[in-house]
Formats: structure tokens, sequence, C-alpha cells
């Protein structure tokens, strides 16, 4: 009788990483992470998947696919799905921890700098060139995720109705988000063929090197679902954000600007279907319009700012509330750095914690529903209109940047085209685009 022995050729899985390990990876990951959510979740796949193999190809889809249906930033759940697969809970939260606290500090630093030395040449110079740059890649957002996601003459109709009711209508974010979510519903019974386009990363078969966490790897004891471990981290998270909230009430009250930016941004955590950029006009009409925390004209610079730095697009948010505490002096007129500090800790919290429970309460559950079209059909009906919302975005963005002061801003206009030659003809990265554009706004100034 004979056996078949393994192939000694034949690569081995990696050795599981310790938890410290994994620590130093996502506090470099945390600083690395430009690009964008397309960069960020490349690198991801670059680092985990390829170099490292701590997971296979198809579980890496397989998590992505879940990060992707879910409100909130996908590429920091993706972090944080895949610290919850390697080190249960703990590993979670320090994955999407790290993902995000390098890019605070980093924009409470700059957002600082923006208000003490913006004022300076060289400094609004670079402003200059960002801001006509940050209307071309919103305006190259729209298209891309056009391009993937108006499949039929209905996602059409649907990106149109949702622009018109935001630019002619001014109906607010919640609503047209509600409206297209109704509307993929109804859709997935009445022509279900139509709404059928969920599910866009699909896995690769083929032969691979073996992975830490591979295609056939059984199911960890903590990502098997159970209700009691659902209510269990349901709690938990729910309780830490009823806690902030019941301090900061009984600290200044139920309208006292910090309990409103407290509020807002759980509302904006819960509807960034469709990344960054589909939450941004939902920002700009509570943050600009409703509160007054910033103006239009700050809120590009802080877009330009965000683009700059690691971490997710969102954190823009850091920036708005840094400027609403200082604006403010919501901390009194001897402390505006702290109270800006403090603001954008705060809103970045409010901003993140829906994405912790969204991914260590569902994990185990949401999985299931993936690729089911009652499920999908609401989400492909969203991302279309997230389209219509964008150009919305973008058109307010340019009434800023290229119309202000009721004339046409030529040099403006000149990078803003330059820019969108450069992302459409040439694929320029979004690093390089925006340092060309600052270096040509700084000249500018200069001469």
């Amino acid at each position: 009788m004979s056996s078949v022995l393994p192939d000694p050729a034949a690569p081995a899985p990696p050795p599981a990483p310790s938890f410290w390990e994994a620590f130093r990876f996502w506090l470099k990951l945390g600083f690395i992470s430009f690009g964008g959510p397309a960069g960020q979740i490349a690198i991801l796949h670059a680092e985990l998947v390829e170099r490292r193999r701590w997971i296979s190809e198809r579980r890496f889809l397989h998590a992505l696919n879940y990060c992707m249906v879910l409100p909130g930033p996908e590429a920091q759940q993706l972090a944080t799905y895949m610290g919850w697969l390697l080190h249960r809970t703990g590993g979670g939260i320090v994955a999407g921890a790290l993902f995000v606290l390098p890019s605070l500090f980093i924009l409470t630093g700059l957002s600082w700098v923006y208000l003490r030395f913006g004022e300076l040449p060289w400094v609004a110079g670079l402003f200059d060139g960002l801001k006509p740059a940050v209307v071309a890649l919103v305006l190259h957002a729209a298209h891309r995720i056009g391009t993937r996601a108006l499949k039929n003459v209905w996602l059409w109709a649907i990106a149109a109705a949702a622009f018109v009711a935001l630019a002619v209508l001014g109906l607010p974010f919640p609503l047209i988000v509600g409206g297209a979510a109704l509307i993929g519903w109804l859709g997935a019974r009445v022509a279900p063929q139509r709404f059928a386009l969920g599910g866009a990363h699909q896995a690769v078969a083929g032969p691979h090197a073996p992975a830490l966490i591979d295609d056939d790897s059984p199911r960890a004891p903590h990502t098997l679902f159970t209700r009691a471990r659902l209510l269990r981290v349901l709690g938990v998270g729910l309780g830490l954000w009823l806690a902030a909230m019941a301090c900061l009430v009984a600290w200044q009250g139920w309208q006292a600007t910090w309990t409103q930016m407290a509020w807002f941004f759980t509302k904006a955590a819960l509807l960034t279907f469709g990344g960054a950029y589909a939450v941004l006009p939902y920002v700009y009409q509570g943050a600009v319009e409703q509160f007054q925390w910033l103006s239009g004209a700050q809120m590009v610079d802080g877009l330009a700012l965000g683009e700059t730095t690691p971490g997710p697009l969102i954190m823009v948010v850091a920036f708005v509330g840094f400027l609403g505490g200082w604006q403010h002096a919501l901390l009194g007129p001897e402390a505006l750095f702290a109270a800006g500090a403090l603001a954008a800790t705060l809103v970045t919290f409010f901003t993140f914690l829906p994405s912790f429970i969204f991914i260590l309460a569902g994990g185990p559950l949401v999985e299931a529903t993936h690729g089911k079209l009652g499920f999908t059909a609401p989400l492909t009906a969203i991302t279309a209109a997230v389209v219509g919302v964008i150009l919305n975005l973008a058109l307010d963005f340019g009434r800023h940047v290229l119309w202000a002061d009721g004339a046409l801003n030529l040099s403006a206009t000149l990078i803003a085209a330059g820019a969108l030659l450069a992302l459409f003809r040439f694929k320029l990265g979004v690093l390089p685009l925006l340092g060309a554009c600052a270096g040509v706004g700084l000249l500018l100034r200069l001469v």
C-alpha cells in the first residue's frame, strides 16, 4: 500500500502573526494609506494577500463584498474586518483605529496651520492650485462611479432624479437616500433583472500559494454567529454612544454645538453608502448651510487637505470639527486650539463608531445576505442616486472656486481643465495631480 507524501517544494502557509506584529503593520498602514478607497484597498490586498499571505484572495474579496454593502468607509471597515479575523475583537479595534488615528493627528495639525497661516501668500498660492484640482477630482469621482453603477435606463433615471432633487428642489440628502432605497426595493420585485448588479468583486479561481486564512480554512469560533454575541456587541457599541451623548447633554445641553456635532456626524456615518464623496453633500448641507461651522470655500479647502493626507477621505470631518470648534470659540477665546482639537476628535469618534459596530456585530451575520437581490437592490439604487448627488457637489464646489465674486476665475478654470485632462486622458494619480496643481497655484500667486 502506498501513501501520497506532501510535495516538499510546495510552499507552506505563513506562520500566524502575533498581536504585536499585526499591531506594527496596522500602525504602518495608517501612515501609508494614500490614494482614496481604491488605493487603500489595493495596498491592503498587496500586503495581506500577496506579500504576507495572511488571507487568501477569495476570502479577502468575500470580506470586501461585505464591506461594500455597508454604510461607512469601506477601506477602513476592511482593515477592521481583517484585524477581527486575525485577532478577534481586539484585533479589529486596533486595525480600524490605527487606520484613522494618524490621519486625525495630521489633519489637526494642518487645520491649525490653515487657520494661523492661511493668509500668507505662499500658503494661499498652494490652495489656489489645490481647490480647482478638488473640483476636477469630484467630477472624476462622479464619472468613475457612474460608469460602474449606471448600467441601464432605470439607474440613469434615478441618478438624474437625485441631481434634480438636490440642485433644483433642494431636498435633504437623507430623503434622497431613502427614496432611492425604496425604489430599489420595489424594483427588485417589478424588474429584478434591472437591479441585479451587486457583487462586482468576484474571486478568481485558480492555484495559489497557501495563506494563513485560506479558501478552505475552517471558520474560527469567533466568526460563527450567535445571538448572544450579537446582542453583546450591539449593547457595548450602543452603550458607548449613549454614554458619550449623555455626557455632552449633561455638560452643555442638547442644543449646544458640541451635542449637535455629535448627533449630526452620527447621522452622517449612517448615510455613507457609496464612499466619502457620497456623504460630502450631506456634510456640506449641514456643516456649511445649516450650522455654519465653516464656509463653503473652507469646505473645499478641507477636502483638498483630506486628499493629501493618509486615511479615509471622510476624515475631512476632522477639519470640519476643528474649524467649527476654533471659529465658534467653543472653549472660550483663550483656548482656540484646544476647542478645535477636541471638536475634531469628537466628530471622528461619532463618525467611525458605527463602522466598528457594523463589522464586529454583523460580520458573521451579514455575510450570509451577500448576493441576495432583496438586500442588494436597494444598495444598487442608492449607488445610482449617489452619482447625481456627487455631480451636484461638483457644481457647488465649482461655483465657489471657478465663479467666485460673480466673475469667472480664469486661472482656476485653466487649472481645473488641466486637472481633468490629466485624470481622464493620462490617468494621473491623486497625489501627483495635487502636487502639480499646488505648484502651479503657488507659481501664479508669486508671479
